[in-house]
């Protein structure tokens, strides 16, 4: 678990189950304290690694016209 504020952050879980969802995948891990716990697969090691940089509005734009660029 990397998310910093999660109650499990920093302990590795065994995954028992994975599932997804349209807001992403979740992972059903075992606890075992209380039996499982559900967690987000982007608090844990096996997101990908955030971007270098934040997605701003002059890249939006950029990104804009390169699929303009390809409409064409």
């Amino acid at each position: 678990m990397t998310h910093p504020f999660h109650p499990h952050s920093g302990q590795r879980l065994r995954v028992l189950f994975e599932r997804q969802l349209a807001s992403g995948r979740l992972l059903v891990c075992d606890d075992g304290e209380s039996g499982t716990v559900t967690v987000s697969e982007a608090a844990t090691d096996r997101a990908g690694a955030p971007a270098d940089r934040p997605l701003t509005f002059e890249l939006l734009v950029k990104l804009r016209a390169a699929v303009a660029a390809i409409k064409r």
